[in-house]
């Protein structure tokens, strides 16, 4: 299994990511750890293609995160996609909860939702979300696609899955 898990930020990729990863016992990877580093500054976009290609190599794994620029290079080589398309509001009140916490899935502590990634959150459905639909159109014979409208569905599905691995 190849999987790749997408939505807004704040959205809940990592939360979810997570939760897929203890019910499969896939290899987790976090976009945000392969391209940032600890201090906030960030790889090449070019460094991080070659960090994808390497996972890419893997028989399975999951990879939670955006990064328009490698998401057709990512939908090219999975076979499955989970897509977090949930309200703004909820995402945005995702995006404060985390804030103070220490997370294995970002390399420092969020202190305060600043207004540029707000403002990322906002304009997601409008700005990304098409695009990310038109490749899951484009791709969608060689994919298994499941869209979650909301942390219910989301949860649901791997309550269910825990119970079909016992």
């Amino acid at each position: 299994m190849k999987i790749i898990v997408m939505g807004s930020p704040g959205a809940g990729k990592s939360v979810f990511s997570k939760k897929l990863r203890e019910v499969t016992n896939l290899p987790l990877y976090h976009l945000d750890m392969l391209y940032h580093n600890e201090d906030g500054t960030h790889i090449s976009k070019e460094e991080l293609e070659e960090k994808l290609k390497e996972i890419f190599k893997e028989d399975k794994w999951i990879i939670d995160g955006n990064y328009q620029r490698t998401l057709e290079m990512r939908i090219k080589e999975c076979d499955t996609v989970f897509l977090l398309d949930f309200p703004t509001e909820v995402c945005i009140e995702g995006a404060k909860n985390r804030i103070g916490k220490n997370r294995d899935d970002l390399p420092w502590i969020e202190e305060k939702l600043d207004e540029e990634f707000e403002q990322r959150i906002i304009k997601f459905s409008k700005d990304k979300l098409p695009q990310i639909y038109e490749l899951l159109n484009k791709y969608k014979e060689n994919l298994n696609i499941t869209i979650f409208k909301s942390r219910k569905e989301a949860d649901k599905y791997i309550e269910k899955l825990k119970l079909s691995s016992k």
